[in-house]
Order: structure tokens, then sequence, then C-alpha cells
């Protein structure tokens, strides 16, 4: 039996728990956190306890923001005519980054997955729905992940958008296949979003 310390032990075991970080670096992060002086502690334990308080998901586009709306959507210079629908709040940052995007978003908050029991009821499909019968939106970029959970997602909200007469695009295949929005290079988005062809 190892060398081990409970307290120590459980708090890698959340570090653990955050998507894409390994045990390694969990416990490098654990030693970081208990390194820290009880000022430097209680700062970052508030900084999260803030976060998870005072954030939510905005009243329009379910994106996250600490006011009633984000914004994106407060902005009355944007182009509220176009929605870009993205699978995640990080997939928004990206698009950000590219400062080529003018219209708004709609986060889903998730893709369709039917192995994993997601279907349209769990993810934000009737938010985006009740967006669309304004008349103002003209088209609809789908920017899910080109992977098979995301063209069918993509699909499925294609079905149900063109009845209504919107515009329904894909963004181009710069992005490989299998790959993800939020790792994504700036050039790689920007050219993506310029090449989106209709579904």
């Amino acid at each position: 039996m190892g060398y081990r310390i409970p307290p120590l032990d459980r708090l890698a075991d959340q570090f653990e728990r955050i998507p894409g970080v390994g045990r390694k670096s969990a416990q490098r992060m654990a030693f970081y956190v208990l390194g820290l002086t009880d000022e430097q502690a209680g700062e970052f334990a508030d900084a999260l306890l803030d976060a998870k308080k005072k954030v939510h998901c905005c009243s329009v586009c379910q994106n996250l923001t600490d006011g009633e709306t984000c914004p994106v959507c407060s902005d009355e210079k944007r182009d509220h005519s176009v929605i870009c629908v993205v699978e995640d709040a990080q997939d928004v940052m990206a698009f950000e980054r590219t400062r080529e995007y003018n219209g708004v978003y709609h986060v889903l908050h998730g893709v369709i997955s039917p192995l994993d029991g997601i279907g349209p009821e769990q993810l934000r499909v009737r938010e985006l729905m009740a967006r669309l019968a304004d008349d103002g939106v003209k088209e609809v970029i789908m920017a899910t992940n080109p992977t098979v959970d995301g063209e069918a997602t993509a699909a499925y909200l294609s079905r149900q958008i063109k009845p209504l007469g919107v515009k329904v695009t894909r963004l181009a295949y710069g992005i490989p296949v299998g790959g993800t929005l939020e790792y994504a290079d700036d050039v790689t988005l920007s050219r993506a979003l310029e090449g989106r062809s209709e579904i």
C-alpha cells in the first residue's frame, strides 16, 4: 500500500472530474492549491463559489452570463437576423475570438445523442424555435461540431427550421471531422464561417 493523504486525494479527485484532466494533472493542481497562502486559497474558493452562484443562462440565447441577457444579445450593433447555433458556451468564445462574426448565437448545451439518452427535449431546442417565431430571423447557421452527433443534431434542427421559411446553412468543412470548435484556430474558424453552405 502506497503513501496516501486522504484530503489531498479527495482534492485531486475533484480536479480529475474536469474534462481533459488526467490523474497526474489533477495531482499537480491539488499540490498547487496546497501551496497557496490562506488568503489566496480563500480567493480561489470565493471565485469558484461566486461564479457558480452568479453565472446562469441568458434568457435569449442560452449562453452563459451574469446578467439577464448576455453582452451579445444586448448589443444593438449585432445582426439579430442571423443566429449561429453552437453546442456549448466555449464555442461562442471561439467564434468571438475570430472577430469575423457579427450575428447572434444560440447555445444548445449539448447534441442529440441517442446512445447517451439525449434527445431534443434535453437541449435548448424549444428556446431556439421560440426565437424563430420572430419574423426578423433570416438565417440560422448550424455550427455544431463535425461529429456524428453534431451532424445528426444539425440535420434534425434543419428539418424543424426549414418549414418556417428561414434559410439554414452549415459551416464549411475547414474544421476537421471529429474535431471540436473549442480547439480550432482562428483562421480555420473564419474560413469555415465564410464557406458555409445551405443544408
